[in-house]
């Protein structure tokens, strides 16, 4: 038998290559990467002649690869054949000794091939020639197809070579390129058609001509998240068998239903039927969250979830697969917006809204360079004395070029989907004390309080008490002329980071303000130990007090809080005053400032300008 030589002679050479045949996540090599790492193994093997240890680890993989090969002389008569080749061939090893390898071959035109690739394969160390789908001669079937490679192996004695024969059953390439096909098209966790295969079977029902009806649903799991941090990603994986499971029993079956996982927990369904449409749709949809809602029990935890559905359902020949996927997905944002754990059907005039509010969102950060952002002020006047401002609340313009005038309502839920409010904090902050200053150079002691609403990301932003001191010091302001206004949800975030910042805040000087709508939200104040100097009546209370004849009960509810926050040491004021007898009402139960449509909605710089002016003189 010709030797393949030696190759590295340590046993981590021959570990490497015994790990490249074996370590294969699950899947069977394809031949063509068999022959190359038995090529290669010999190739090293030749190097290093004199390592007996490496010789007999080469013979080893020889014997157990799972490819036929045969080792054969120069002329081509077979030396050595593995249990691999044995086996394809249905004869023994030693029936297979001394045979030429053209002899293998299952007639006269597969022999002729096979010794043509012989007679052109050069004996060198590059040697190698494919001889593609060659019958074979089986002992018991005939005729058996294969894939055969001849290459060459080094020998015992430096610069000889020998013919390797390599033989692989057509029909095992075969079911090796279905499981790969498999693989490449189905999610390895839930065994769901993947993203990729998605969109083939979505163009294909697409593409079909007749009047059937196909629905498109988006689904994503409401909080997933939640999971994942809180059990741990293994449990999470767990969950999204569980979750898998449960879409595949209620679509299967129903509409030619096909289930695709695209995401981390982001599914798809398509369906289709003649007698599919919208209302068919929507009770598998119901069907679907009433399976979700009820535990997933993994380990032991009754895992609890939710999903958010948006549905589009059209005539599959009317539909183009962007126009669908886009439906779908403006349908699910709708569904999470409304709350979760429900479904959103595509809805036209909805989109069109929609996506006039997405372009909006989109073109906030260039606005905002463009100069497009000006400050826009409520201001507070004291009830004793009506023209003294004794604060003016800070708020954003958006001059849009195409839409006018543009309140922070209708661009600040879009900002918080875009991450832009804490460059429009940081901008309003700076803006509104800069205009502070200048009204403090020429009204002197007449010049309000400035009070700003800062966006939550901006009020825990680690850099926010440097960003408001660096401010102050630059417009050579006190801190207390800064008030920051907040509520209970707002103060009260769930990392208390709010709060935090805040109350170095306050240690800074800065004055705190808490919006508050009953004796629950005051008592917060002692309860907490939060450094609020003022206090803003909101809501009900305030409105109660806005007819004629307010019921005595709410004007003694009022009367209470107010004596409540006098005892806490807290300055009062009110905010949605409507006139100037609802403001004389606040006023005799002790209210001390307000704002509102009483004074004005809001002002300009210039009108707050005026406002001052008239105080001063």
């Amino acid at each position: 038998m010709p030797e393949p030589g030696a190759t590295p002679g340590l046993v981590d050479v021959a570990r490497k290559y015994a790990a490249a045949l074996t370590d294969t996540n699950g899947v069977t090599l394809p031949p063509a990467e068999v022959e190359r790492i038995l090529l290669d193994f010999a190739g090293e093997v030749a190097e290093r002649p004199e390592d007996t240890g490496a010789t007999r680890r080469f013979t080893a993989l020889f014997s157990s690869a799972p490819i036929g090969i045969a080792l054969t002389g120069p002329d081509g008569t077979v030396v050595e054949a593995n249990a691999a080749l044995a086996r394809l061939l249905g004869t023994s090893t030693i029936e297979l000794r001394d045979k030429h390898i053209a002899d293998l071959g299952a007639g006269p035109q597969d022999s002729v091939r096979l010794r043509s690739a012989l007679e052109g394969l050069p004996l060198t160390a590059d040697g190698r020639r494919a001889v593609q789908s060659v019958q074979l001669g089986h002992s018991l079937d005939g005729e058996l197809t294969t894939n055969v490679t001849l290459a060459t192996l080094p020998g015992d004695r430096p610069g000889t070579y020998f013919p390797v024969f390599m033989a692989a059953d057509d029909d095992d390439l075969h079911l090796l390129g279905e499981r790969l096909r498999h693989q490449n098209l189905h999610d390895p966790l839930t065994g769901l058609p993947n993203s990729a295969a998605f969109t083939t079977r979505l163009e294909t029902v697409l593409g079909s001509s007749g009047t059937d009806e196909i629905a498109l649903l988006y689904l994503d799991i409401d909080g997933f998240k939640v999971i994942n941090d809180g059990l741990g990603t293994g449990m999470g994986d767990l969950v999204l068998k569980a979750i898998s499971r449960k879409l595949e029993a209620v679509f299967t079956g129903q509409y030619d239903g096909y289930v695709a996982r695209l995401s981390g927990d982001g599914f798809a369904v398509i369906l289709r039927g003649s007698e599919l449409n919208s209302q068919k749709t929507v009770v598998l949809a119901d069907q679907v969250l009433e399976e979700l809602s009820e535990p997933v029990y993994v380990d032991g935890h009754g895992i609890g979830v939710s999903a958010s559905i948006g549905i589009v359902v059209r005539p599959a020949h009317e539909s183009s697969h962007s126009e669908l996927l886009r439906a779908a997905e403006l349908a699910l944002h709708r569904a999470k917006e409304a709350g979760k754990a429900q479904w959103m059907e595509y809805d036209p005039q909805k989109d069109s809204d929609n996506r006039n509010r997405y372009q909006l969102g989109a073109v906030i950060a260039g606005a905002l360079e463009n100069g497009e952002f000006s400050l826009i002020y409520q201001p507070t006047v004291k009830l004793a004395k009506p023209d003294e401002i004794a604060a003016v609340n800070a708020g954003l313009l958006w001059s849009h070029p195409e839409r006018g005038e543009l309140g922070p309502e209708e661009f600040y839920p879009l900002a918080q989907t875009t991450g832009m409010t804490v460059p429009l904090g940081k901008w309003l902050l700076q803006e509104s004390l800069g205009a502070t200053a200048r009204w403090r150079d020429q009204y002197g002691p007449a010049a309000p309080d400035v009070c700003i609403r800062l966006p939550k990301r901006l009020a825990i932003d680690p850099d926010l008490v440097l960003l408001v001191k660096n401010q102050l010091d630059r417009h050579h302001l006190p801190a207390r002329v800064l008030r920051l206004c907040t509520d209970r949800a707002s103060m009260f975030d769930d990392d208390g980071e709010v709060l935090d910042s805040f109350t170095v805040l306050a240690d800074l000087g800065a004055q705190l303000v808490l919006t508050i709508s009953g004796s629950s939200d005051l008592e917060l104040i002692p309860r907490y130990r939060l450094p609020v100097k003022h206090v803003i009546l909101s809501g009900p209370v305030i409105d109660a007090l806005a007819g004629p004849d307010p019921a005595e009960t709410d004007v003694r509810h009022l009367s209470q809080l107010v004596t409540r926050a006098k005892e806490l040491g807290l300055r009062i004021g009110a905010e949605g005053v409507r006139d100037d007898d609802h403001a004389d009402r606040l006023r005799e139960q002790g209210v001390l400032a307000a704002r509102g449509s009483f004074v004005a909605e809001s002002a300009t710089g210039d009108e707050v300008d005026e406002m001052i002016a008239r105080h001063a003189s």
